[in-house]
């Protein structure tokens, strides 16, 4: 946890002065220096392609608020849902920053969250919206300590990636799995799934992943028990999923029962071969849509084996503060001991905002994707 932080409390005149933009104007905070009243920010005006994520010089700081801290962005993570966001997907109210996930450090400390222990300083991660810019106002119940020995890039890519990998494989499946029997996920070259492969064989799952040909280098070190490669779609973020019979070679690998749970990621284009796959009373968790949104289908479907389906989110399986720590423990536990390694494809300058996620929809990633934050 946060170590006990110092006790040096600034009045509300004094700590306005230090923390420009009004960031004290009820309650006494404690800043590490000045902070501008603008910043540099990665702006949604008007939703449409990469194009509409426009780099703004002087976009107002976020305030400080009580309970909270502004955090002093290094990283921030660029996620396929920042693409479902931008182009008005899921909707947003507009004008917005993008990202929802970042790292950095402590730059300003509510009185509330001092009491927690924050201090300014201390190097976090986090999740909330507003993580492409200089500086994020994050609440306190939100922050991950990054622990020494694990880099603040690394930390930065666990928050979205590593923590929706732990649900899909420890939780997301209601226990439908169990150790020794077959996990399909699809996408395993890049992204949460290399996060979610590696973590399904942590929990004693026996793994089939499909990949790309251009990622299968990276898909082989991650210790599927069988990989499906497939032919590329140029300029797609997903492969050609009609290039090889999967669902005859998940049948033909677990010797005609099929898998208990199949991720996936990816959505319109696997939705038929998730399901096939399936082995009796086994779940497909559906929770990403690179090719597109599932569409509609009648539950009946499922009947001939009894099989669940679920459309799960983050932040149903982070409620609280104890299940967000629990999981964020875990995954640096595996980290620190050498159990899971996070591959940090690229960094892009935040000024590069429209080529980072141009880069990430193309299919291009063989891992995390940064934009680094000066």
């Amino acid at each position: 946890m946060f170590a006990t932080a110092s006790r040096r409390v600034f009045q509300n005149a004094a700590s306005a002065s230090a923390c420009s933009n009004n960031l004290t104007a009820f309650f006494p905070v404690r800043c590490m220096s000045s902070i501008p009243s603008t910043m540099k920010a990665a702006v949604v005006r008007e939703v449409g392609d990469a194009h509409a994520l426009k780099v703004e010089s002087d976009f107002p700081t976020p305030e400080l608020k009580a309970g909270g801290v502004i955090v002093k962005n290094q990283f921030a993570g660029i996620n396929f849902i920042d693409t479902y966001h931008r182009k008005g997907l899921y909707a947003r109210e507009l004008p917005f920053v993008g990202g929802q996930e970042g790292g950095g450090t402590v730059a300003a400390v509510s009185d509330e969250a001092a009491a927690q222990g924050i201090k300014v300083g201390d190097p976090v991660a986090y999740s909330v919206f507003g993580s492409y810019a200089q500086y994020t106002a994050v609440p306190a119940g939100k922050l991950l300590p990054v622990p020494e020995g694990v880099g603040l890039d690394v930390a930065t890519s666990c928050v979205v990636q590593g923590l929706t990998a732990h649900y899909l494989t420890s939780s997301a499946h209601a226990d439908l799995i169990k150790e020794g029997e077959w996990c399909l996920i699809h996408g395993v070259g890049g992204g949460t799934c290399q996060w979610a492969a590696q973590m399904a064989k942590l929990r004693g799952f026996k793994v089939i992943g499909t990949c790309s040909k251009g990622k299968a280098d990276v898909a082989e070190t991650l210790g599927c028990d069988e990989l499906i490669v497939l032919d590329e779609i140029p300029g797609a973020s997903y492969e050609d999923y009609e290039s090889v019979d999967i669902v005859s070679r998940v049948m033909e690998v677990t010797d005609g029962k099929g898998c208990k749970a199949v991720i996936d990621g990816i959505g319109k284009s696997t939705v038929d071969i998730s399901i096939n796959s399936l082995a009796h009373r086994g779940i497909f968790i559906s929770f990403g849509n690179a090719s597109g949104a599932v569409p509609a289908f009648p539950v009946l479907r499922l009947i001939g084996k009894s099989a669940y389906v679920t459309r799960p989110k983050l932040l149903d399986y982070t409620v609280d503060r104890a299940e967000l720590l629990s999981r964020a423990d875990e995954i640096f536990g595996w980290l620190k001991d050498g159990k899971l390694n996070v591959s940090v494809d690229c960094s892009f300058p935040l000024n590069a905002a429209a080529e980072g996620h141009l880069y990430l929809e193309a299919g291009k990633s063989k891992g995390k994707v940064l934009y680094k934050i000066d």
